[in-house]
């Protein structure tokens, strides 16, 4: 899946990297707590989280995520969102709880990244 179609699937808006819109997507992966994010590596995840500061894109930025959809409506700040058009990360913005943004991508076919245990 590419991140126009979960743009459209999660009515979300584009907040950076719109040149990027058309990535591939293998994997979601939703949570607010960033020491989690760096449990896993996987190829082609998407990031799904409440927390909208610079040390979630510092985060994405060390695991190779290059797309993020905060939740909630919540809206990132000048210097988040600079950070991520400055790594070429993706920023979408939905409406929808957590919750409800997993289930909508699992029931459109988007499987959720599996922890690597090192």
């Amino acid at each position: 899946m590419n991140l126009r179609e979960i743009q459209k699937l999660l009515d979300a808006e584009v907040l950076s990297g719109e040149e990027y819109i058309d990535r591939e997507v293998k994997t979601v992966f939703a949570c607010d707590l960033m020491s989690d994010v760096l449990a896993f590596v996987e190829d082609k995840t998407l990031l799904l989280t409440g927390l909208v500061n610079p040390h979630t894109i510092r985060t994405a930025e060390m695991m190779d995520i290059n797309a993020i959809v905060f939740v909630r409506g919540k809206m990132p700040d000048k210097e988040t969102l600079n950070l991520a058009e400055e790594n070429g990360i993706v920023i979408l913005i939905t409406k929808y709880i957590l919750y409800t943004s997993c289930g909508i991508l699992y029931k459109n076919g988007l499987a959720g990244a599996e922890i690597v245990h090192k």
